[in-house]
């Protein structure tokens, strides 16, 4: 548990915003959560290049002491630390109703898509595999930080319904036959574009552009982990959910 000391109710459109205001100053907050003193050096310089104010942890109990003292705007953040699982301090960030806002960029050097999905379940936003291009790492830290801007500001209507699916916009709630199934931000996200565009084929570079922020240059396997786990959620209804090898995917123009 993050312990904070007493303090006002951030709203995420309101955290969105703080966020905006220190983009257009060029000083967004990154906290580096990583026991390599080496890996966390060589981000903090190309992250400070970028004239981004960066601050650095080794440990579970450093990264929760930073958080509380420097409130950072996005967390870069090692699955294997001194002093337990980042995956623990990813869930704890997630639950906790003053950090949820916070996107968090999971670092690994684990390949498998186990540790992936845990992450992806516990509220992460992205995942990097060691080892990595820092200018790629830089590019989806810009990414998820103006799309945590962009979805503040959006307009939409508050709920939405397609056969037996149903979404609440303003509660990120997802139901099927009136049960709630629980969808982490991106994987809402996700599922809210597919419906959006559905009877269109989206490319995965449109998706990776269009729902993570990301440009076209990154190459990742992001979309497919979380359209297989969008199906799997989804139950029957992942059916309407269409691969078409080798461009993307398409959301069934009816729920027929």
């Amino acid at each position: 548990m993050i312990r904070r000391p007493p303090r006002s109710t951030q709203s995420r459109s309101s955290a969105a915003s703080d966020v905006y205001k220190r983009q257009q100053n060029m000083s967004a907050r990154i906290l580096i959560i990583e026991d390599e003193p080496d890996i966390r050096k060589t981000i903090d310089y190309n992250l400070s290049k970028e004239s981004f104010k960066v601050y650095q942890a080794a440990s579970i109990a450093e990264g929760e002491k930073s958080i509380v003292d420097n409130s950072p705007d996005a967390i870069i953040l090692d699955l294997m630390l001194p002093d337990g699982s980042g995956l623990t301090l990813c869930r704890d960030i997630k639950s906790d109703p003053k950090t949820s806002h916070i996107p968090i960029i999971l670092l690994t050097a684990k390949a498998d898509e186990v540790d992936r999905v845990i992450g992806f379940e516990l509220g992460a936003d992205d995942y990097v595999t060691k080892p990595f291009s820092v200018r790629e790492l830089i590019l989806r830290v810009k990414a998820i930080l103006k799309r945590g801007v962009l979805e503040s500001n959006a307009s939409t209507e508050s709920l939405y319904s397609f056969g037996e699916l149903s979404l609440n916009l303003d509660a990120h709630q997802v139901f099927i036959s009136g049960d709630e199934i629980n969808f982490t931000a991106l994987e809402f996200r996700l599922l809210k574009h597919l419906i959006d565009h559905r009877g269109r084929v989206q490319t995965r570079d449109q998706l990776l552009e269009e729902v993570w922020g990301y440009s076209a240059e990154i190459t990742t396997r992001t979309v497919d982990t979380h359209i297989k786990r969008l199906r799997e959620k989804l139950g029957t209804i992942g059916e309407y959910i269409q691969t078409i090898r080798g461009v993307g995917y398409r959301f069934s123009k009816t729920p027929n």
